[in-house]
Parts: structure tokens; sequence; C-alpha cells
């Protein structure tokens, strides 16, 4: 597949961003263009889980393989606006091993929070929490933002308020919104977030019926694509079988292709190998 193809290049191919270490946390600068406020971005730690690596391949192609996979939260400062994309695991994960005899076994090293207070933040300055989609892997430390507009597909809300929600949904960690507490802004299609083009909530469904991407213009020729779950490690062959739609699945694919092919940088959330410039981003 093309689209697997360029996963494969874009594991080798040079970061499209200007990238440095800033208090030990993946860090991203680029000045301002159009007109746009000058955005920063970091990349923090939200757990890691080990599970078969078959768990994303309906074409069986890892026959007996595990991996440790990533779970990886951006922050991103627009001007005086800050948002946080996606919320990891739940901080009941704090302190827990990574155990490779459970079909699935989740971590936590660090709460989101204490991430953001070592780049000067308060949970508070927080103004838009933007989530890819309705897993409890990047739904579960929202309720740390409570003063947040909440960004997450109308699809996967919907799911999210059904009486017996699908595996790995659990509505908890969002029930500051759902109960009327926060701002929910459901998201139909794209989002562009702040009205200037630069951060965009693109449509990726597939994974969920809701799943969205993040496209992170930083200047004109310097853009970066967050996967979501669209696609969970460079080189992916097959889909994962808890799709809920496989054809809208390699339909998102092509969409990243051709976000690829016009020159962005695609950063996979859960793979550990887009975390290679920014190996030591938490002490």
């Amino acid at each position: 597949m093309k689209v697997l193809r360029a996963f494969r290049w874009g594991l080798t191919a040079g970061y499209c961003v200007i990238a440095a270490l800033a208090l030990g946390i993946g860090y991203f600068w680029t000045p301002a263009f159009a007109g746009s406020p000058r955005i920063h971005m970091w990349r923090l730690d939200c757990g890691s889980f080990n599970v078969a690596t078959n768990a994303f391949s309906d074409t069986f192609a890892y026959p007996g393989e595990r991996r440790t996979f990533a779970d990886n939260c951006y922050l991103i400062q627009h001007g005086k606006d800050l948002m946080l994309w996606d919320a990891g695991y739940p901080t009941s994960y704090l302190g827990k091993d990574l155990n490779t005899s459970e079909p699935l076994s989740a971590a936590l090293r660090i709460p989101i929070v204490d991430q953001i207070k070592k780049l000067g933040f308060k949970a508070s300055d927080v103004s838009i929490l933007g989530l890819s989609h309705d897993h409890i892997d990047h739904t579960g430390q929202a309720g740390s933002f409570p003063d947040a507009r909440l960004l997450l597909g109308k699809e996967d809300i919907e799911r999210l308020k059904q009486q017996e929600p699908p595996f790995y949904v659990d509505p908890s960690p969002l029930a500051h919104w759902l109960k009327g507490g926060g701002k929910l802004d459901p998201v139909e299609g794209d989002r562009d977030v702040f009205g200037d083009g630069s951060v965009i909530m693109i449509a990726l469904p597939g994974h969920t019926p809701g799943n969205h991407g993040l496209l992170v213009r930083l200047s004109p020729s310097k853009n970066v694509v967050l996967s979501g779950d669209a696609v969970h490690f460079h080189g992916q062959q097959g889909i994962p079988p808890v799709n809920v739609d496989r054809a809208q699945t390699l339909a998102s694919l092509n969409r990243i292709e051709g976000l690829v092919r016009q020159g962005a940088k695609l950063i996979i959330q859960h793979d550990p190998a887009d975390q290679k410039p920014f190996d030591d981003y938490v002490k």
C-alpha cells in the first residue's frame, strides 16, 4: 500500500520542524506566519502499553510478536491560548509495570499536570482540550482540565453516552462535560481550532466513528500531522480488528498519505520511533 510506504519513508525523513529540548520535554518552535501568533508545541509523556502486535493487524502480519507502544500527548501554545491534544491514560496507572504476560498492560510515569507545570503553566491555563477519539488511553486525564472547552468528534460523544459504551471507551474521565458541567464542543468533519488555519482537527474516521488527527502548520512550509489512532506505528500492515470501519480507515490513511506528499511530517502518537529526537523529554 502506498500509504504504508509513506509511513516507512516518514520514519527516516527529517523532521519538518525546528526541534530542541526545553525543560527535558519534546519541544518545537517556529515563527508565526500569515499574521498568526507564534506557535510552540511540546510532546508530553501520557503513558505506555504492551500488547500483541497483531492487535493492530487484521492480516495477522506479526505472529507471536509483542511491542511496547508510546502514548504521547501534545501541548500547543497559540498566542495566549493553550491547547492540550489528547489526555493519555488515567492517573490510576501511575507506578504500574508493563506485564508482558497479560494480553494488554499499561503504565503511566508522570501526570500531565506535573509536566505542564515544568513548562511554567497551570491546568487552568489550558483553554482547549482536543481529543482525537474516545478511547481511555486518550481521555484518561481529561478531568484534570475542567476549565477547558472540550473538542471531540460528535460520533464519539454519542458513543460515550450509550448505556453500554464499546470496548476501551470509559465515559468517567469526561463526565464533567457529558453531564453539562463544562463546555462540550462536538466536532463534525474538520475543525479550524483557532480560525487562522494554523491548527486543524482533521477527520480521520475508521478507528472510531469520530477519530481525528491534528494538522499543525508551524509555518507555511513546516507542517506536522499528529496521527490520533488512524495508524499506530510506521510500516503497519493491516488494520486493527477493533476498528469500526475498515473502508473508512483506508480512506483516512489515504488522506494522511496526501498530506505527507504535500510535505507534512507524520508523527504517529503511539510509535516510540517518533520520540527519537526527544528521548529525555521528562526526567
